[in-house]
């Protein structure tokens, strides 16, 4: 058990890279600079909202990926992505 976890740990920032992770968020149009951290934070936390943005259908993984790259890049981030820009 110990080993599957540690090899998880590995496996899981491999299973989706960042321009990976920017295209699925193009691809469902969740434009991470259009919201607040905090709003990204709450929209993760609903599964109502999930299902609103279509979240609900990502796998674990995907899901911890997309949310981190949106709070990442949120219009109150270090590193806002602007929308339209």
């Amino acid at each position: 058990m110990r080993f599957l976890s540690k090899f998880l740990f590995v496996l899981i920032p491999l299973a989706l890279s960042a321009d990976s992770v920017e295209q699925l968020a193009a691809d469902m149009n969740l434009l991470a600079g259009t919201k607040a951290t905090t709003q990204w934070q709450r929209i993760f936390s609903s599964y109502k909202k999930q299902l609103q943005y279509g979240i609900n259908n990502l796998n674990e993984i995907e899901k911890m990926r997309l949310k981190e790259y949106l709070i990442k890049h949120a219009a109150d981030s270090d590193q806002p992505v602007i929308p339209g820009l």
